[in-house]
């Protein structure tokens, strides 16, 4: 093996890939070969490092010097002076703005994206030096019995982070039946993650791959089953390529496929792209598609375990609890259950976005505070404004409002203030942010979403959309507000799946949390965030204006003219806004320099 006195590592996730990332690493090398030190630097890349705001990143070991924000141009120069003069780049370790990288991990605790930022998630020896496949490896050469390998997952308290929050184990549990007896089972994972504003699964599988396919090849060990399906949708091109390199290399090296480590236990695995249809996040609608039918819910039970994927006994996990696997099997149920709250044990990863200074993706233990996430981790919000709520668990979800900030996150605290953990998509909102205006938005996405499958669904997502839209335009009364939330909960409770059970979330979280602004919108026909287009008034502050005219120019719909008033003090006659002209554009606005233009 070749030695190497520095490494540098280069994130090349979605999110730096985006931003030109690839073109840093091929100038790293470029400049290390010039320089005849290629044969003494090695370029690697690597998965995300968690702090998208300050991206592209790269990491100087053996110091472990990060520089944030980094273009090629910056190459020459960290060559020169990093790896050459041995003096670190003062300028490009700051991450600029209000980010502070030493806040953002200093909570953290990875488990699940231990090895994303660390490996070339592309070289499975990579993997293997950090205790790779040595969790499948003690399952099947110490001849451990299935049972005591479920048990331990029992006693771990790992539960599913796809946002059921199922006790991992007691699932293996209800599929391992009947073992030795020829019956076919399958094991599945869920790499959909459709949620806007996710992106914890596609991370995993673009930094750490060899994680998810050694924790399925252990549950197949466990359940009695030789084959397993990875389902990722086809919009992750970067997580799909790695995935069938590490599965190729995985057989290469006799990890996958006949008589793994000589144990006489055979496991495949195959990737099933997705389309992008969210509502083939819920298991058996997941399994039908990887079957190449319609992406349909069925009902339950029977559930997977007994009837699944073609229907043979089934088990399905989402990325991030299969990454947990391997570990929990090296180091003891004791020890992850030694982190979190009493009812939801370890780690759970999250995508930090919105109004927020330090946007990405973040692993902590479970219990940790909202106020926490947003203020420590987070860094704040952007700009001064003031923290209004969090979007947690998507279009699935709830929004929590700044009175609940102390809030622990696990399972059962979230689904008490009326949000639910979801996959782990956080989305944080400000005080510019109007609550109606947020659940119209998620409720347009689960009625495109919806597969119409059933009528509670089908058309009580629909009905809510259109109620919402005569909110936001002016038109809704107070009976809208309680026909709202009665449909909402009929809803919840008349759904097929999981999609039309939570669909109603935002809307009834809304409406418990911030119901002053539902009756403002329809009462006052007022947005107090100046966010809802048909409720806004624009208007010009006479004596502020110059009569400069900019207004006017910038007016698509000539709904701007000249007055007969002149200002104390000033020149020119002052300019109006016609209302019934204005459509509100806001253009004008952006041309006063004197901010004589008001929002209302």
């Amino acid at each position: 093996m070749d030695n190497y006195r520095a490494h540098v590592l280069v994130c090349c996730g979605t999110g730096c890939t985006s931003s030109s990332s690839m073109k840093i690493m091929e100038k790293f090398n470029e400049v290390i070969a010039e320089k005849g030190l290629a044969n003494e630097i090695k370029v690697v890349k690597t998965g995300c490092f968690g702090l998208c705001a300050a991206g592209p990143i790269v990491v100087i070991y053996p110091e472990g010097t990060m520089y944030y924000r980094c273009t090629p141009e910056d190459v020459e120069e960290l060559v020169n002076e990093h790896l050459i003069n041995g003096n670190e780049v003062e300028r490009l370790k700051n991450a600029g703005g209000s980010t502070d990288p030493k806040n953002f991990y200093a909570k953290q605790q990875r488990v699940a994206l231990r090895n994303c930022g660390r490996i070339n998630p592309e070289d499975i020896n990579e993997y293997i030096a950090y205790d790779g496949y040595q969790a499948l490896g003690k399952v099947l050469t110490e001849k451990m019995d299935p049972d005591a390998v479920i048990q331990s997952i029992i006693d771990s308290g790992l539960r599913g982070r796809g946002g059921g929050g199922f006790p991992t184990g007691l699932k293996w549990k209800f599929a391992s039946g009947n073992r030795g007896q020829g019956i076919t089972k399958y094991v599945c994972c869920n790499a959909d993650e459709g949620d806007p504003g996710a992106f914890m699964d596609r991370s995993i599988l673009e930094g750490d791959p060899h994680s998810v396919i050694e924790a399925m090849a252990i549950a197949g060990y466990c359940i009695d089953a030789h084959q397993g399906y990875v389902y990722v949708r086809a919009e992750y091109p970067i997580a799909v390529q790695r995935l069938q390199l590490a599965i190729d290399q995985a057989k290469e090296m006799g990890l996958l496929g006949k008589n793994i480590f000589g144990s006489g236990f055979d496991f495949d695995l195959d990737i099933r792209l997705g389309a992008g249809a969210f509502v083939c996040g819920e298991e058996t609608a997941l399994m039908r598609s990887i079957e190449g039918k319609r992406g349909n819910p069925t009902p339950r039970p029977p559930f997977p375990a007994i009837k699944g994927l073609f229907g043979k006994p089934t088990i399905l996990n989402n990325v991030e609890t299969y990454a947990n696997i391997p570990q929990i099997i090296l180091k003891g149920a004791d020890w992850f259950a030694s982190m979190g709250t009493e009812k939801s044990k370890g780690t759970k990863v999250f995508a930090l976005g919105g109004k927020v200074n330090n946007v990405g993706l973040l692993e902590i233990p479970m219990g940790t505070t909202v106020r926490e996430i947003v203020f420590d981790i987070g860094g704040g919000i952007p700009n001064g404004k003031a923290f209004k709520a969090v979007q947690t668990g998507g279009p699935s979800g709830g929004c929590i409002p700044a009175s609940l900030l102390d809030t622990p996150i696990d399972y059962d605290n979230l689904v008490a203030v009326g949000s639910m953990m979801g996959s782990g998509g956080m989305i944080i909102m400000d005080e510019d942010t109007c609550m109606v205006d947020i659940a119209k938005f998620f409720l347009e996405f689960t009625v495109d979403e919806s597969c119409g499958k059933c009528s509670p669904c089908r058309i009580g997502t629909k009905r809510m959309y259109e109620i919402l839209s005569r909110i936001t335009d002016g038109t809704g009364t107070l009976d809208d507000i309680q026909a709202l939330e009665d449909v909402a909960v009929a809803l919840k409770n008349g759904s097929l799946c999981a999609l039309g059970q939570t669909a109603a979330n935002p809307i009834l979280s809304t409406l418990k949390h911030f119901r002053e602004e539902y009756v403002e919108h329809v009462v006052d026909k007022k947005c107090r965030c100046g966010v809802c287009k048909n409720l806004l008034a624009f208007s010009i502050d006479k004596d502020k204006c110059v009569g400069c005219g900019m207004c006017a120019k910038a007016c698509p719909a000539s709904a701007i003219t000249r007055t007969d008033y002149i200002a104390p003090g000033k020149k020119l006659a002052a300019f109006e806004i016609d209302s019934s002209k204005c459509v509100k554009c806001g253009a004008c606005m952006g041309t006063c320099k004197l901010k004589a233009i008001v929002k209302q």
